[in-house]
């Protein structure tokens, strides 16, 4: 055997736990309308912390985004506008399912209280 072999992978299963999310609200220097508390539940996140995966919760509100990693996204509930900076808008609502790719940059409106489950990955420096 290759002693360099990492000790044995096992399944985790992603189990919400309402007592461990954590809350924040949108930085000041992004905010573009209301004031949105945003709930994060980080179920798994690797070692590096790279790579994550969890739910998001955020009451209505707009605010710029600048994506660094890629993220997979499962809309859950409500209902969300995602747009580019070139304009291009998606109206995302329960059930659908998307990938912001790394290098994105536009808003995120918040019309309906939405609810996502993430997976991210953050490349390495």
């Amino acid at each position: 055997m290759n002693s360099a072999m990492p000790a044995a992978a096992h399944m985790q299963r992603l189990v919400a736990d309402a007592s461990a999310g954590e809350s924040y609200f949108v930085a000041p220097e992004k905010l573009l309308s209301g004031n949105p508390k945003q709930t994060a539940w980080v179920q798994h996140a690797s070692p590096d912390q790279r790579f994550s995966a969890g739910l998001w919760h955020s009451e209505v509100g707009k605010w710029s985004i600048r994506y660094t990693e890629d993220e997979y996204c499962r809309i859950l509930e409500g209902c969300s506008i995602i747009t580019s900076k070139d304009g291009q808008a998606v109206t995302v609502r329960p059930g659908d399912e998307f990938v912001i790719p790394r290098g994105f940059v536009g808003t995120w409106e918040v019309v309906q209280p939405t609810l996502k489950r993430f997976v991210i990955h953050e490349p390495g420096l």
